[in-house]
């Protein structure tokens, strides 16, 4: 039944002014909430990010969440404008801006200011 119920992110943060500082001023996030010694930001579709303290940031090696975006070129666009780099994993197909297309589903990565990976990603 867990498929009937909403999911949320969990966002770690070595540093949570720092990294709040990434989110609202570099990604432009509004805070929903204070709670329990972190942050909650809310997303489309009644989903939230919840940002939170630990030593722990920045230590996996996969993608912490995603965004699903209906244009991923002007999202890529708007990120670099704000002064966020796109990640390059010399992937077959991978564009000078990051943006991978595979299958049709298209992918760019980037990492936050506690090393962790995020991804906008647009379906075909």
């Amino acid at each position: 039944m867990l498929q009937q119920s909403p999911m949320y992110a969990y966002i770690p943060a070595k540093d949570l002014a720092r990294a709040r500082r990434f989110y609202e001023e570099r990604l432009g996030f509004a805070p929903k909430l204070e709670a329990n010694g972190g942050v909650i930001y809310a997303c489309a579709g009644g989903t939230e990010a919840f940002l939170y303290p630990t030593p722990n940031a920045g230590t996996s090696q996969a993608s912490q969440a995603f965004w699903q975006v209906d244009d991923i070129e002007r999202e890529v666009a708007d990120l670099k404008t704000r002064g966020v780099a796109m990640e390059q994993y010399g992937m077959p197909g991978q564009s000078a801006d990051g943006i991978v297309n595979a299958g049709g589903a298209k992918a760019a990565w980037f990492k936050d200011s506690e090393g962790n990976t995020m991804a906008v990603i647009q379906n075909p």
